[in-house]
């Protein structure tokens, strides 16, 4: 189970203010003693959480699933095949049904137009945005400040290395270094450049917790039961080593979607996360 600090409350957050001033807070608002940087003042255990694609061809196909995995599954992602088709009354419809929605798009293009299409995208019901790291420092920036004008409780993602991709495609896009590598340079990138959150595999999580900010935010697809087909996946784990890795959301599709029974295979996940420590 990853662990995220604690953020202060308001007084909290005015003591610290002050410190950082040089001023003294009112006594009512010295709530706990400040040394050095402790801006939290405690780590708390956040549970790792099951998202499910919607990458099926109709809302028909979707719908049934929708009704199924309510109080199971708390996020819904939209991707490029139902967003394209469908369109934001799609990501309306599944918001309205009580479920979180993270917009999968993978943002890529010059900053001013990924900063618009930010813009755009914030009157909707969405919880979680991709755009990809590999679009530079300035694009991210320009699309966090997007973001933190038009929509402050939206939590951008940053897409690293593609899950299906291994050595030889990443060489063939001129990647030469080895997937952790690539991952860890998009991920410090994109963390100076003002992401909270990435996209990568599970397999890269351990090395990001211990490099970035202790509250970011890991989405990590690539995650399969044991013994579950591992698709067009390349770097796969477990549900249960996902989380203890420190992965606060995993991305399962067809293990659920595909299951005979979607609701017992998205029960059996959530036990299995629900037994990590």
């Amino acid at each position: 189970m990853p662990w995220v600090p604690n953020r202060p409350p308001a007084s909290e957050q005015l003591c610290l203010l002050a410190s950082l001033l040089g001023c003294r807070p009112p006594a009512s608002e010295q709530l706990f003693s400040f040394s050095g940087l402790q801006t939290f003042s405690s780590l708390v255990p956040v549970p790792t959480e099951i998202v499910l694609p919607l990458d099926v061809p109709t809302r028909e196909a979707a719908r049934p699933l929708l009704k199924q995995l309510q109080g199971t599954v708390p996020w819904m992602k939209v991707g490029l095949q139902m967003f394209t088709a469908f369109g934001t009354d799609w990501v309306r419809e599944v918001a309205d049904a009580g479920y979180k929605v993270f917009l999968d798009l993978k943002l890529h293009d010059i900053p001013n137009t990924v900063a618009k299409a930010v813009e755009s995208l914030a009157p909707l019901p969405i919880d979680m945005l991709t755009l990809h790291t590999s679009g530079g420092p300035a694009m991210i920036a320009k699309a966090c400040a997007a973001q933190q004008a038009t929509k402050p409780d939206l939590l951008l993602l940053g897409v690293t290395v593609l899950t299906s991709m291994n050595t030889e495609q990443m060489q063939a896009v001129g990647w030469h270094d080895d997937a952790l590598t690539q991952v860890r340079r998009l991920a410090q990138t994109g963390s100076e450049a003002g992401l909270r959150g990435f996209v990568c595999s599970p397999h890269e999580v351990a090395s990001l917790r211990s490099e970035l900010p202790a509250d970011t935010r890991l989405v990590t697809p690539g995650v399969r039961p044991a013994g579950a087909d591992l698709g067009d996946q390349s770097r796969v784990m477990t549900p249960r080593d996902a989380a203890h890795a420190g992965s606060t959301h995993i991305v399962v599709g067809r293990p659920i979607t595909a299951a005979t029974d979607p609701l017992a295979a998205a029960q059996a996940i959530a036990a299995e996360l629900a037994s990590v420590e």
